[in-house]
């Protein structure tokens, strides 16, 4: 069994894969070297572990996972299924490269565009012959409700919502409004261009806030989610020792 560990912005997943079966997911908002003790006791037949850090953690968790398991703290140097083209490799957010390799694993010899919509909204592109070229970053929902509080002397903080209207009556409505309905124009202009450039493309969407604009987009996707811990137990997967 694998144990995968990814730390995002706003939230930690812990998973447990026997093969590439998701058996369990657990999501914190605060993860700490106890919590994982009590997961490794829950699961005895943990034999690997990998983890991906956007944030600082205590480095107590990687200690007890090197001592326990085959581990693998992923950074630019970890070996991956796929060819890495980005032009600053070290720079490249775990989660990204993550994201586009369990797409590639799962959408075979396809020209894909992996959109991850969480606290940034990126775009990746990954060819069908498993190369990596890179993409885009763009503020997501919270960071764009945040700047209009920020920035402005009125403008009220708001949270995300599921809205069904494009004028708004209120000044809330319309700060909700301005975000959602811009984003979404957003990803389907991209995904146009990208449409336009490459053919046969096949478009994923995943991340914590996809639920919020797969409805609202013109444009056929798959939906994928937890794409970020998929990659990441595709990469340990091949990194593992093989058996002989």
């Amino acid at each position: 069994m694998r144990l995968i560990i990814d730390f995002g912005n706003t939230l930690k997943k812990i998973a447990i894969f026997n093969k590439n079966e998701l058996i369990q997911l657990y999501v914190f908002e605060n993860f700490d070297l106890e919590a994982l003790k009590l997961i490794a006791k829950k699961h005895p037949n943990i034999q690997s572990a990998i983890i991906s850090s956007v944030i600082h953690y205590p480095k107590n968790i990687d200690d007890f996972l090197e001592s326990s398991y085959f581990f693998i703290k992923l950074n630019s140097k970890t070996l991956v299924p796929i060819t890495n083209k980005y032009k600053s490799p070290a720079t490249l957010g775990n989660d990204r490269i993550a994201a586009v390799v369990a797409a590639s694993n799962k959408f075979n010899k396809k020209n894909l565009l992996v959109i991850d919509a969480g606290s940034c909204i990126t775009f990746d592109y990954i060819n069908r012959e498993r190369e990596y070229l890179g993409g885009a970053i763009s503020p997501g929902i919270q960071l764009r409700l945040k700047a209009l509080n920020s920035f402005t002397d009125k403008l009220p903080l708001l949270e995300s919502e599921n809205i069904n209207y494009l004028i708004g009556e209120t000044t809330e409505q319309s700060i909700l409004s301005g975000v959602i309905n811009g984003i979404a124009a957003e990803i389907d202009g991209v995904i146009s261009r990208y449409i336009e450039s490459y053919e046969d493309l096949t478009i994923i969407m995943s991340g914590g806030d996809h639920k919020y604009f797969d409805k609202r987009l013109k444009n056929n996707i798959f939906a994928l989610p937890n794409i970020v811990i998929l990659g990441l137990n595709v990469i340990l997967n091949f990194n593992e020792p093989k058996k002989k």
